[in-house]
């Protein structure tokens, strides 16, 4: 049910969603809470975040083996230019995608079923990763109770099938059905400015539900013989469009793309930064999604840099000349240089 909420609700929320660690997500679930208008019709939201809360606690007090919390990895620590989670039917293809992009010693067989928890692995893109997360494939017989806190942190996904599988539409669709009970739902639109145009600064609906911009894969091209009338064919029975990469792991067709894809269609932004009377370094860029700041990329340099933030001074696309003083909300372009004071 909407609901007027105050922008210090709508801060934590943005807190929670963008949290990169466990401790991050409880304090913004516990500010939301703080902050959430308390009468009837936000009863069901608090019990949420009451669960929330309490699922998270109990988790960090679990006991650590070797340095680490005991118990299989559920959600992984975002890193790289954005986290990419694949999905998919068993016998997919998805590990072996996986294993091939990203260099991962992921698990792969002729036999369903061979992931069990979330791997990730880093695909390269020019001077940028992109994180994948190889996630357990979803059926009713084998349910992954944990998958909405493996795909919080997630930015898009990566949906894999095989196509000559003639159960695959079925699969798919029981895919979509398992993750809707979730609140999670997979979409073909990879417009971010409408995305976000959806969202009121004021009312809230549901800060829980997940909506993951999807992009299929096709794998095992090289196996097929009409591919294009297979995928026409497979969008039709599906009653949904995604837009799709052909991809042979064993030939190599089409895995290229799929970098260059995520580049464009998550509008990944690269910043470089420099020191005072030194040149840029070019080595590892920063990277922020379209309409990043100045005081964004601060954060990702060093927190307590971000909060001590003045000014910087800026070289490139989205400055009007060399060396150009901006402040901390400078929206960034790809390619721009920061000297940050």
């Amino acid at each position: 049910m909407p609901t007027n909420v105050s922008p210090d609700y709508k801060r934590a929320e943005l807190t929670y969603k963008q949290a990169r660690e466990p401790e991050e997500r409880l304090e913004g679930l516990r500010e939301m809470l703080r902050t959430l208008p308390k009468h009837k019709g936000t009863e069901h939201l608090q019990a949420d975040i009451k669960g929330r809360i309490k699922q998270l606690s109990e988790e960090l007090k679990a006991p650590r083996i070797g340095g680490k919390r005991g118990g299989p990895l559920q959600v992984v620590r975002p890193e790289g230019a954005a986290q990419v989670a694949l999905l998919g039917p068993p016998n997919a293809g998805k590990s072996e995608l996986h294993a091939s992009t990203t260099g991962s010693h992921a698990e792969v067989g002729p036999y369903p079923f061979t992931t069990h928890e979330p791997l990730p692995g880093m695909l390269p893109f020019e001077d940028i990763n992109f994180q994948l997360v190889d996630l357990p494939p979803l059926t009713r017989e084998h349910p992954v109770s944990w998958i909405a806190n493996a795909l919080q942190p997630t930015d898009a996904c990566l949906l894999v099938v095989d196509l000559q599988d003639p159960g695959c539409i079925d699969a798919v669709l029981t895919i979509r059905e398992l993750l809707a009970e979730r609140r999670i739902t997979l979409t073909g639109d990879w417009d971010r400015s409408r995305a976000h145009d959806t969202e009121s600064a004021e009312l809230i609906t549901d800060p829980f539900a997940i909506t993951l911009p999807t992009l299929l894969i096709a794998a095992k091209i090289d196996l097929m013989v009409e591919r294009k009338a297979e995928l026409a064919a497979f969008n039709e029975l599906l009653g949904a469009f995604f837009p799709a990469v052909e991809v042979s792991v064993h030939t190599g067709e089409g895995v290229d793309l799929i970098g260059s894809w995520l580049f464009e269609k998550l509008e990944i932004v690269r910043v470089y930064t420099k020191v005072p009377g030194k040149p840029a370094d070019r080595g590892k860029p920063y990277t922020v999604f379209s309409g990043g700041t100045v005081h964004d990329v601060a954060i990702q340099v060093h927190r307590d840099l971000a909060d001590t933030l003045k000014f910087a001074r800026l070289w490139g696309v989205s400055g009007q000349f060399d060396g150009q003083q901006v402040s901390r909300d400078h929206l960034v372009r790809d390619g721009d240089v920061l000297e940050l004071h």
